[in-house]
């Protein structure tokens, strides 16, 4: 049986991404995203998820967004364990991001209305190669 892990988070970024470099010189960017559940009764459950991101993308990420920022992930789920100093065992579900990106839906909400796109004009007459009296419109 083929196992696909892949997951599609849409949060808010809980902190700016962190940037560092491996030993060999390998960029990876550490973030949070939160995102609300709604339940039946209408209250709202957060969700948190640690993301890191790899390479070009953790680079692009870090100089891209910032904490309070409304973006989608994409990637896969790692799950971790390990003993605390307590002497608990503790577990984390993270995601490795594949691809990272504004969302669009809310993107420059403070700016204002989003302006209107101008229509096409109607005459398509005024095309390039176009006959008035042959040729009907599109």
């Amino acid at each position: 049986m083929a196992f696909d892990n892949t997951v599609s988070v849409v949060g808010n970024l809980t902190r700016d991404p962190e940037l560092r470099f491996t030993n060999t010189g390998l960029a990876v960017a550490s973030f949070g995203v939160a995102w609300n559940q709604k339940s039946q009764n209408g209250e709202d459950k957060a969700h948190f998820f640690d993301v890191d991101v790899w390479r070009e993308l953790a680079e692009n990420c870090a100089e891209s967004f910032s904490k309070g920022d409304r973006v989608y992930v994409f990637g896969r789920l790692n799950w971790s364990t390990w003993n605390a100093t307590d002497g608990t065992q503790k577990s984390k579900v993270s995601i490795t991001a594949e691809d990272v990106g504004l969302s669009a839906k809310w993107v420059n909400v403070s700016a204002g209305p989003k302006k209107e796109r101008n229509a096409a004009p109607n005459n398509h007459a005024s095309l390039p190669g176009r006959d008035q009296k042959n040729e009907e419109p599109f």
